[in-house]
């Protein structure tokens, strides 16, 4: 049986989480850490003070390497800045909470949503699906359908990819892939062996792939969807094998000097209108109630791979390390 299950199992129904009861008894400055691309880090803080407009919110974007590398000085300095964190992955989420560097919420209404997506805890919540396959330039002869079609030989030197060791979507993708027995690392061995290169963050590898650098690669499904949208001369496959998937969780801080206003953020994001805001921004919203943009396939028609965040956690330095050591880095 393959690792994978339907997001249509996933994903249950429930009632919609609901927002604070009084919005506008929400005040102060919110401070928050995301991965988020910037377009939509300001759209999200928008919508979040059109719901609560006495909360300031000072925002700070960087990928979810970089972001905690930042934060992990922060902690070393004893000096904390942000409020809420909203990251890419749950393995860093995990992480974090195994440190006791996060603060439970369970008070967070999450009974619309499918237990698996939440800390059991209540430390961290998804807030959408983003799922990683297979992204290919038009000029391609070969559209792929599987992993395993970029080791035929018209992929041979013309594939790219982000790197585990620099991004978070990459991380869990390639604790995804591994552990599906019929890939594993022989795939990946078989990816160094085709050239693949593997370096940077989504955003490079999309825009090799569409430059025509390079004829395949790995990325999350937004940045090639929402481009076709517009005419960008690629074409995205969700493959038969499934796909790998983070989940953007929202977290508060420990140290959260605003707790107030961070529970309201996360709040917002798991409430419908901040679903649905997910939704306008090109994602896969996680509520099972809220449509996903029509150009994306039907959610039962998405495989996702099985994935443990704390056992991803568990082995993920000697796992970096193995991917190194084939592709550099």
């Amino acid at each position: 049986m393959k690792s994978t299950t339907c997001i249509a199992f996933v994903l249950a129904l429930g009632a919609a989480p609901a927002l604070a009861q009084n919005p506008e008894d929400v005040t102060g400055t919110l401070v928050l850490y995301t991965s988020q691309p910037d377009q939509d880090a300001q759209t999200t803080v928008d919508a979040f003070n059109e719901v609560y407009p006495n909360v300031e919110v000072d925002w700070v974007r960087d990928g979810t390497t970089q972001m905690m590398a930042r934060l992990r000085a922060e902690f070393e300095a004893g000096q904390p800045q942000p409020d809420v964190l909203l990251i890419a992955d749950t393995v860093t989420m995990e992480a974090l909470e195994q440190e006791g560097r996060l603060m439970a919420y369970p008070e967070a209404d999450v009974s619309a949503y499918d237990a698996g997506l939440m800390d059991p805890e209540g430390y961290y919540f998804s807030t959408k699906l983003i799922t990683t396959g297979i992204v290919y330039n038009t000029a391609a002869e070969m559209v792929p359908s599987s992993y395993s079609d970029l080791l035929d030989e018209a992929a041979t030197n013309n594939i790219v990819m982000p790197s585990p060791l620099e991004s978070g979507a990459a991380t869990i993708h390639m604790f995804s892939l591994t552990s599906i027995p019929e890939l594993g690392w022989d795939y990946y061995q078989g990816l160094a062996d085709q050239g693949a290169i593997a370096q940077g963050g989504n955003g490079g590898t999309y825009r090799a792939v569409a430059g025509g650098e390079a004829l395949y690669g790995f990325v999350v499904d937004f940045l090639a969807l929402r481009n076709i949208q517009d005419g960008a001369p690629v074409g995205f496959v969700f493959p038969e094998e499934g796909v790998s998937a983070v989940t953007e969780p929202v977290a508060i801080l420990d140290t959260a000097e605003n707790v107030e206003a961070a529970q309201a953020f996360v709040d917002f994001l798991l409430s419908v209108q901040g679903q649905e805001l997910a939704a306008s921004q090109g994602y896969l919203p996680a509520h099972p109630d809220v449509a996903a943009p029509d150009y994306f396939p039907d959610r039962s028609e998405i495989q996702v791979i099985n994935f443990d965040p704390a056992e991803a956690l568990a082995n993920d330095q000697p796992y970096k390390e193995r991917f190194a050591d084939m592709f550099g880095g």
